[in-house]
């Protein structure tokens, strides 16, 4: 764990997302969870010394971020649509059926899980008071249509989940494509052009990232197009996966994940946007 602004701190040895903690006079709030309910326990563990955790945000419902969150015990809060998709899972995680290119689809001792349901959600924005520091929470659609952003206006800092992914192609299945753009745009706007953005994948993000990943969404924005001005099957969109890979540069270890998740997403994508009917 390190301190990456005064009171803001950082852990990346978990599997799955990079977990944040923002420290107040009262309290902690935790930014996304580990998955496995050990790594929780320890998280908690290395924070005691720092202030009581009180809240934890989900930045949105991927499985990666939020099935260790029963495991800290706290209240948790999202957008409201992440707690309406996370209210319609089955009480009990018993595996994914159908793999996503998750962490949580390959981890041991994840399944037999319980959800955690937020406790609390709001729609637009939602304003925490952890002694004198004001927190915001900010619904920033993209990923998914419920994520949000973490942002501490004190010290001009965010925790942007997966709105940026340069590492790894990120899960698009869940993707609300043009307001993914929307937000990219947004953060290179004031304020935010002078944040300090922390990504769930890759950590701190600057200008060139930010523009990266826009150039991304719209190269798949243009696939999708493509395939769906000629009726192609949904097959074809998993096919296209392949070449869009070719982008990142990742080690072998990582590459066949990587690609399922990327085909996975690229195909439920499609079908939400171009099947008969849409």
């Amino acid at each position: 764990m390190r301190e990456v602004a005064s009171g803001i701190y950082w852990e990346t040895k978990f599997p799955g997302v990079r977990v944040g903690a923002v420290a107040g006079d009262d309290g902690l709030l935790l930014v996304d969870s580990p998955i496995r309910a050990e790594d929780g326990r320890e998280w908690l563990a290395a924070l005691a010394d720092i202030g009581r955790p009180r809240f934890l945000a989900a930045l949105d419902y991927h499985p990666d971020r939020v099935l260790g969150a029963r495991a800290l015990d706290l209240p948790l809060i999202a957008h409201d649509l992440t707690r309406q998709v996370i209210s319609g899972w089955p009480d009990t995680f018993k595996g994914s059926a159908a793999p996503i290119g998750a962490e949580a689809d390959r981890l041991k001792r994840i399944t037999g899980v319980r959800k955690a349901i937020p406790e609390l959600s709001f729609s637009d924005a939602m304003v925490l008071h952890l002694g004198d520091r004001e927190v915001v929470l900010q619904h920033r659609p993209g990923p998914t249509a419920g994520s949000i952003w973490v942002e501490v206006p004190e010290i001009r800092l965010a925790f942007i989940g997966d709105t940026v992914m340069l590492g790894e192609p990120p899960y698009l299945g869940e993707a609300d494509l043009d307001s993914w753009l929307a937000t990219l745009e947004a953060s290179r706007k004031p304020p935010y052009d002078r944040y300090t953005l922390l990504a769930s994948k890759d950590g701190r993000v600057k200008v060139d990232g930010v523009a990266a990943m826009i150039r991304f969404l719209r190269k798949v924005i243009h696939r999708l197009e493509r395939l769906g001005s000629k009726d192609a099957p949904s097959e074809a969109a998993a096919v296209s996966a392949s070449s869009l890979l070719e982008g990142f540069r990742l080690p072998a270890a990582r590459r066949e994940q990587a690609l399922l998740r990327l085909q996975t997403g690229m195909t439920r994508l499609y079908d939400r946007m171009y099947a008969p009917g849409k």
